[in-house]
């Protein structure tokens, strides 16, 4: 599950990272995702 999510996360990163900002995995458990925001978006 985590390899998933991992997946999809890759997908959106260079979006926020395009835009100032980041997502970070933090932990997957009971199919709920905790993420992290980092970064400031510019808009």
């Amino acid at each position: 599950m985590k390899e998933k999510v991992e997946a999809a996360l890759n997908q959106i990163r260079p979006l926020l990272q395009s835009d100032g900002g980041d997502v970070e995995l933090v932990d997957v458990i009971d199919g709920v995702v905790k993420v992290k925001l980092k970064g400031a978006c510019s808009g």
